[in-house]
């Protein structure tokens, strides 16, 4: 059986490689810094905003990192390269593998250690969340890249194959 903190933790990594994949994909770093009419959040913006607050939510306040988030930077930083920001997504990815080799399914009942927009939430149901908001952002990334740049989608990125319970079909 597979553990709920098991599942999380592959779902979340699993989206972090393909963070990866999409800043790899922009042809240039340039364009992960365009924005178009009626949209404010550059892919890149996004790249920062996403590494930080998992950084933080997870890698500090779960796992004691010692991270410190300036979510003001997240979206006001402008112009790091492709490498700057896949860096940061291999600290995030460093962060949370860390952080889920120590969660249990127990810590995942108790209350999460700091309040989250002014309510008190499970650890389980808040890193679900985290979840959620990952995949909702990485949606943003691929459909900003592919308007900035015309190229398509990133083939795979969401497989089941790569879930814990994954085995092959007999």
């Amino acid at each position: 059986m597979t553990s709920l903190v098991s599942a999380i933790g592959t779902l979340l990594l699993r989206e972090l490689v393909t963070l990866r994949k999409e800043v790899e994909a922009y042809p240039s770093d340039a364009d992960l810094w365009k924005t178009a009419p009626g949209i404010t959040n550059s892919g890149g913006t996004l790249v920062l905003h996403l590494t930080g607050n998992l950084q933080h939510f997870i890698g500090a306040v779960l796992g004691g990192s010692g991270y410190r988030r300036d979510r003001d930077a997240e979206f006001s930083t402008r112009g790091l390269s492709r490498e700057e920001l896949i860096g940061r997504v291999e600290q995030t990815t460093a962060a949370l593998t860390r952080t889920f080799g120590v969660l249990t399914d127990a810590v995942l009942a108790s209350r999460y250690p700091e309040p989250v927009a002014k309510v008190r939430v499970s650890t389980g149901d808040f890193l679900v969340h985290l979840e959620g908001h990952l995949a909702y952002h990485l949606g943003q990334i691929d459909y900003h890249r592919r308007m900035m740049t015309g190229t398509g989608p990133l083939p795979g990125s969401l497989s089941p194959g790569k879930l814990v319970s994954a085995e092959p079909d007999e």
